[in-house]
């Protein structure tokens, strides 16, 4: 299994080398260094959101719902910090949009195991709950004028890289962690793979589920935050399409949405390549019809090779003699 993730994450950084390379080679400017910040700029949402949606879908779930989430998210904690200079509206306001998430997150979760929903359906639902909520508590109103200090941060370099894509880079890291390096984590995978025999074995299946979920939750508040930053604004019409992006940088990155098999370093090296591709994409002039029919088979490849990929090692590992 180990060696199956590590060929696979293997093969998407040389995917993703080649077609920097191709951009390079290609694209005008797609080398210089302000528009590889923009890129890691660019990605940084995406990779937050798809930390999160990794633990969902190894556990075979799936959350539709990340998109209006960050967007209810984003307002709650814009309303809440908005015309303030006030350290502890700063500090709440951001806790407030972290805790959103998470709430939303839980009752996911929680209602896809209690009643066993599919939680394909649970969060289509909670997609146009919270969408509607966020529409409704602002009356569609964009939410301006947060505290300077706050968009400051979406703005400066570390060490020359953006101070946003450090963030990502470190929920990215906590998740392989979590994911490589503690019960919870080995929980998560064998509950992908075989979730009635953890139940059998004694484990309560229903929470490692939840708080998944939770995590996922979590993430979308600090992707909320991450654009509010960026941007100086919280809108309750951001975030459409996004539930797609991150569910494709995962599976990009060689999760299986049957669960149980995939890698934090898997995604966030499929986050980096949908955002190079979109940015080479746009720098040699292709339009956004176009860009989308393109990623779009750029995905339904990885798919299919993912699922041959699967299908070889089966096979190999009938015909091996014991």
């Amino acid at each position: 299994m180990i060696k199956r993730m590590v060929l696979g994450e293997a093969g998407i950084g040389v995917a993703l080398v080649l077609l920097a390379a191709i951009f390079v080679a290609v694209a005008p400017n797609f080398a210089t260094e302000q528009n590889l910040r923009n890129i890691m700029t660019q990605i940084t949402l995406n990779t937050v959101l798809a930390v999160g949606m990794t633990f969902v879908i190894l556990v075979g779930g799936i959350d539709l719902s990340v998109g209006s989430s960050m967007a209810l998210c984003a307002v709650v904690s814009g309303t809440f910090m908005a015309g303030s200079g006030s350290v502890v509206m700063l500090l709440g306001g951001i806790l407030l949009g972290i805790v959103v998430g998470g709430v939303v997150g839980f009752v996911n979760g929680f209602v896809s195991e209690q009643w066993r929903v599919p939680s394909f359906i649970v969060t289509l639902a909670m997609l146009n709950v919270a969408r509607g909520a966020a529409e409704r508590y602002t009356d569609a109103a964009t939410i301006y004028n947060l505290p300077s200090a706050f968009n400051d941060f979406g703005t400066i370099t570390l060490l020359g890289i953006p101070a946003v894509f450090w963030v990502a880079v470190l929920l990215a890291a906590v998740g392989w962690f979590v994911l490589s390096r503690t019960v919870f984590g080995r929980l998560v995978y064998a509950i992908g793979n075989n979730e009635e025999a953890v139940r059998l074995s004694g484990h309560k299946t229903s929470r490692v589920k939840i708080a998944c979920f939770v995590i996922a939750g979590f993430t979308v508040g600090v992707a909320a935050l991450l654009y509010m930053a960026r941007l100086n604004i919280a809108s309750p019409i951001l975030g459409q399409g996004y539930e797609l992006n991150a569910i494709a940088a995962v599976v990009i990155g060689g999760a299986s949405l049957m669960g149980g098999r995939g890698s934090m370093i898997g995604t966030f090296l499929g986050a980096c390549l949908l955002g190079v591709l979109t940015n080479g994409l746009l720098l040699m002039g292709v339009s956004d019809f176009e860009r989308q029919i393109i990623t779009g088979l750029v995905i339904l490849i990885a798919v299919v090779l993912d699922a041959y990929r699967l299908r070889l090692a089966r096979r190999l590992a009938i015909t091996q003699p014991a």
